[in-house]
């Protein structure tokens, strides 16, 4: 890692105040303007390559409605060096959540209360993906 490549922890807290505002449906420059900074910074923020700060974390967290530890979770301590909970997959899985499709398939089975309509969504992508997993 040199001087300039961001902390496992910055991408990581990046990587969740990403995710949480594309699953809101919220863009980079609206959350700038309810923090009152840049889009530039929200983007700098998302990359990890600029650390946020306690206070603005905190800021983030009500803007986008979830508790401070939401953007920690899923982060293993210092005893594994690769940083996140889930090695190997961890970043194809964020990276297919935060994209547009990823988004908006995470939102229609959010918004699905009914169980048999998740059951149904589930298999039905499983299906489709030719899926061999549990």
């Amino acid at each position: 890692m040199t001087k300039r490549d961001p902390n496992f922890v910055d991408r990581h807290v990046g990587n969740r105040v990403r995710m949480r505002r594309l699953l809101v449906g919220m863009s980079q420059e609206k959350l700038g303007e309810l923090l009152g900074i840049t889009f530039q910074q929200v983007q700098k923020y998302e990359k990890g390559s600029n650390r946020v700060s306690a206070s603005r974390l905190y800021q983030i967290s009500r803007v986008l409605g979830v508790p401070v530890q939401y953007f920690y979770d899923e982060l293993k301590g210092d005893d594994d060096p690769s940083g996140f909970a889930e090695s190997e997959g961890a970043d194809a899985i964020a990276g297919a959540l935060q994209s547009p499709d990823g988004v908006q398939i995470a939102r229609i089975f959010s918004e699905t209360t009914d169980p048999e309509k998740r059951k149904l969504i589930l298999n039905a992508v499983k299906l489709l993906a030719d899926y061999k997993g549990p």
